[in-house]
């Protein structure tokens, strides 16, 4: 395996601020040299880097124009920041040193702004001065002037520096003007009453150029170096720079790609976008979060708290740049030092996930084009028929009255209350979808919604105060302003009256980035720097106002410029807060756009893909970087929803999708029925067994959750969190962990009936048959007919398992099955959460049971650490052992003597137990 050098930087004067008792700056604390001059393999870059540019003027025949200045030449390919990120433009040597910048053009790439950057700081690029470092109870307060404009217009002069060691493992830097107050992200996060006492990170500051060092203290390794290049801090242009100490790094969303990003001048955008999941485009969500493995096994996090357009630009050197076009740089550091515990870390300040409905980890079944609730039912009536598992029944649009919320269509979809009705009784739920634009062009008193919001003045609004309208699916509409908390209100009543005919069960928010058939309004987006600004990052379309509403637009709590990608958060935000006044039970909520906290109120599906190989594959990186954001109810819609599946894609989608933690099979219209029972009894079949094999795993998947809301943990986890130190899974996105304790290996490509997986070192049991695999940290072929998919259970786990029923309710009545994974010390640890599965609050209030399972010297202990009368309901049925070396020659079940059974695959299984889960037991084997 390749190793990764590790940065190196010189030590040039810098005003060191050991966080334990820090000190203002010393006096002759002197400006810092180029951080990349001190490396010899980076002067041989500069060597390679100055010969490459001679010898290109000389063929070239004079055409790259005059040689540049030294300074410039001394900066290797790599380290060459962009200071004219400017799309859609050619960047002449005029432009670029009328900046102030270096050029030197390659005629080996089209103008740069797919590589290496043509216009790029020099090392003495002006930047701010750190002019003074006082000490606060939490940390520092330090004051930064800039004493040369820089490019942009309504350049800060003045910035004030926060910086708050909050606890050992986060520190929080805050730059914002010193003089006058900018908009801020509304988000609560924690405030800490007192400095942390023995942090694992040391901060040092640059003075001249200021900037920020930080170091692993255990290592020594820079987490970041920020005087790479120049700070700036315009009005409506915010950037920082920064090394990264490897270039494995995870995060920064909503994109398409692999789990790993690739740093080779790859730009990535921020900015909620309606558009089909598609590479290198910004999609639905915005989330400025990274995490990066340092060599050796550790891992740090990085949040920039801003809501602005934003793009983060990554390069080889390795080095990242933020660029963001308003707000403040607020930027969080988790030093973990393991990944699990970076995520723990970023949660604490976003807020832990919520705890979701046991019903919203079943089975999921929609489509767009059902036509009629009638039709609608029929596919409910042919699951149950097959008696294949389903939870939930979703309708899109077209079950609405015109495309309008809070309405249902009179003719097609008039057995809709019926239809709720008969799911409930038979222990389902009904779910439906609702956008945010509100049709603006019914007759005055016919459509309340509209009415009511217009006369509460609940919409958002132009520059001039009128209602802005765009089109969405209903025709012309106005879009329901979240931050503005009337409207959380009436959206309640909205809800409140459609509820009493349709008692629906979760709500599915759609559209909410928010998404426009119009760019801005249908009167455009008036002239100004808010829709036009100086700087437009890299979005899809060109501009802030492509396919949604004009940046211009007016909210309650600020413009929409600064409120844009908080739409989707905001709004569900308002749709919890509904669902629990009306059904007083765990809100059930997915959500297309989302932002940092949105956990704490919804879920999130991965947006409008296709029916291919590839998009089923794409899946996987996405539902794991969700897991990164802190939103663990994540799934795609199983077997595409554009386009038409075959019956090979849909069976192995199926069997992946069974593995989301939201499982949903969802279709658009006019494309075939891809539901389980549209297939042949084979595939049909293989549908069926695996969703019964979800459901079996339910309460382990559930306590999974429990954990997630608990402390933020992950539940669909990359293998490199639990192998940190095994550089060969850094980089899988192909497979992936429930837990720690379950491989998930799909079959992602056609015709083959075997599959690679990399099977991480030590014993790992096949879940189906508790044979064993002794990896010694490989890839492994495994086989893999069509009606399979590999599941493989870690060493040293105990996993909850139940007979599976129809749906999670009668399930969840079912004998519990535990399926025990020795190590190869013989020991296994396993936990399990139960309570009543829908009730709020249960863990806060003390309304459930909590089991610890435990194996040593061949005893099996279950212990009960906290009861509720929900486990008394519930009976331990079966107990299989895997790995048990040799036939014991007796079990015993709390001292008595058991019948059991003992395979030559070393499985030792016992039956009947039949103790209620409120009732701790011990079963030893002799």
């Amino acid at each position: 395996m390749k190793s990764y050098q590790k940065l190196t930087t010189t030590q040039p004067a810098t005003c060191q601020v050991e966080e334990e008792g820090a000190a203002p700056l010393p006096t002759g604390c002197g400006k810092l040299a180029p951080w990349w001059v001190g490396s010899g393999l980076l002067v041989a870059a500069v060597l390679l880097s100055t010969i490459t540019v001679w010898v290109l003027r000389q063929v070239s025949g004079g055409w790259l124009g005059p040689t540049p200045p030294p300074k410039c030449l001394l900066v290797p390919e790599s380290h060459r920041f962009d200071c004219y990120p400017e799309r859609r433009m050619v960047v002449t040597q005029e432009l670029c040193e009328s900046r102030g910048c270096c050029f030197i053009q390659s005629p080996l790439l089209a103008e740069g702004k797919g590589g290496v950057p043509w216009c790029f700081y020099p090392p003495d690029f002006p930047s701010y001065t750190l002019e003074s470092l006082n000490q606060t109870t939490l940390g520092m307060v330090g004051l930064l002037v800039r004493r040369e404009k820089a490019y942009y217009p309504r350049d800060i002069e003045m910035l004030r520096l926060d910086v708050e060691f909050e606890t050992d493992t986060r520190l929080h830097i805050k730059i914002t003007d010193a003089t006058n107050p900018r908009y801020e992200v509304p988000l609560d996060v924690p405030r800490v009453m007192k400095r942390a006492e023995n942090p694992i990170y040391s901060l040092n500051f640059s003075r001249d150029p200021f900037g920020v060092l930080l170091r692993r203290k255990a290592t020594g390794t820079v987490l970041l170096n920020t005087t790479v290049a120049p700070l700036i801090f315009a009005d409506q242009f915010l950037q920082i720079s920064t090394s990264l100490p490897s270039k494995f790094l995870y995060g920064l969303g909503e994109h398409r790609g692999s789990l790993l990003h690739s740093l080779d001048w790859n730009t990535l955008t921020l900015w909620a976008r309606d558009v089909s999941p598609t590479e290198s485009f910004n999609l639905y969500g915005a989330h400025p979060f990274y995490l990066l493995m340092e060599e050796g096994g550790d891992a740090h996090g990085v949040f920039l708290l801003n809501s602005n357009a934003m793009e983060v630009a990554l390069q080889p050197s390795p080095g990242l740049t933020w660029r963001t076009i308003g707000g403040v740089l607020d930027f969080y550091i988790f030093l973990g030092p393991d990944p699990n515990m970076v995520i723990q870390q970023y949660q604490q300040v976003i807020g832990f996930p919520a705890m979701p409905p046991l019903w919203a980890l079943g089975f999921h079944l929609c489509r767009w084009g059902y036509g009629s609730s009638n039709e609608t039912w029929q596919t409910v009536r042919a699951m149950r028929n097959y008696q294949i598992p389903q939870d939930a029944q979703w309708n899109d649009i077209d079950y609405m009255d015109g495309y309008r919320d809070f309405t249902f269509d009179s003719q097609k979809f008039a057995s809709l209350p019926s239809l709720v009705e008969d799911l409930h009784k038979h222990g389902q739920r009904y779910v439906m979808i609702l956008d945010p634009g509100i049709s603006s062009t019914s007759p005055h008193g016919s459509y309340w919604p509209f009415d009511e919001g217009l006369r509460r003045g609940l919409f958002l609004n132009t520059t001039q105060g009128q209602p802005l309208i765009g089109q969405v699916w209903p025709g012309f509409t106005a879009f329901a302003d979240f931050s503005n908390p009337d409207t959380h209100q009436w959206w309640l009543e909205n809800l409140q009256h459609f509820y009493a005919h349709v008692p629906f069960d979760g709500l599915w928010i759609d559209m909410n980035e928010p998404s426009n058939f119009m760019d801005g309004s249908e009167d455009g987006c008036p002239p100004g720097e808010l829709d036009s600004p100086p700087y437009t990052p890299a979005v899809l379309g060109d501009s802030l106002s492509a396919k949604t509403v004009c940046a211009s637009a007016k909210q309650k709590a600020s413009v929409h410029y600064n409120l844009h990608n908080l739409y989707g958060l905001m709004e569900a935000k308002a749709t919890a807060s509904a669902l629990i006044q009306i059904r007083g039970k765990r809100p059930f909520i997915i959500s297309r756009s989302t932002f940092p906290s949105q956990g704490r109120y919804s879920g999130h599906w991965l947006g409008d893909n296709q029916s291919q190989w590839k998009d089923m594959y794409y899946s996987i990186p996405g539902l794991l970087s969700f897991s990164l954001f802190g939103i663990p109810l994540v799934g795609a819609d199983i077997c595409g929803f554009s386009g038409s599946t075959s019956e090979e894609l849909c069976t192995r989608w199926m069997q992946l999708g069974a593995f989301y933690p939201f499982a949903r099979n969802h279709n658009t219209q006019n494309e075939k029925a891809q539901d389980p029972t549209a297939f042949s009894p084979a595939a049909r079949t293989a549908m069926k067994d695996v969703l019964l094999t979800r459901y079996s795993l339910l309460p382990f998947l559930y306590t999974l959750f429990h954990h997630a809301h608990l402390q933020g943990d992950t539940v669909a986890r990359p293998l490199f969190f639990e192998f940190p130190c095994d550089v060969a899974t850094w980089g899988l996105d192909r497979q992936f962990l429930w837990g720690r304790s379950l491989l998930v290996t799909p079959v992602l490509e056609p015709g083959v009936d075997s599959v690679t997986g990399y099977v991480p070192q030590g014993m790992w049991y096949d879940f189906y048959t508790g044979s064993s695999v002794n990896s010694a940290g490989e890839v492994l072929k495994m086989s893999a007919p069509l009606e399979h998919l590999n599941l493989h259970v870690r060493e040293g786990s105990i996993l909850p398992t139940q007979k599976p029923g129809t749906t999670s309710e009668v399930t969840r009545g079912n004998p519990l099955h535990l399926i025990v994974a020795l190590s190869s010390r013989a020991t296994a640890w396993g936990d399990l959460f139960w309570d009543d599965g829908e009730s709020l609050d249960t863990f806060e209030q003390g309304n459930y049971s909590y089991l610890v399972f435990n194996v040593t010297q061949n005893v099996f202990t279950s212990t009960v650490l906290h009861a509720s009368t929900e486990a008394t309901k519930v009976t331990v049925g079966t107990l299989s052992i895997f790995g048990v070396q040799k036939l014991p020659s007796k079990v015993l079940l709390n001292g008595q003597e058991k019948p059991f059974s003992y395979l030559d695959n070393q499985v030792l299984t016992v039956s009947d137990i039949g103790i209620s889960l409120s009732q701790g037991f011990s079963l030893q084997w002799l």
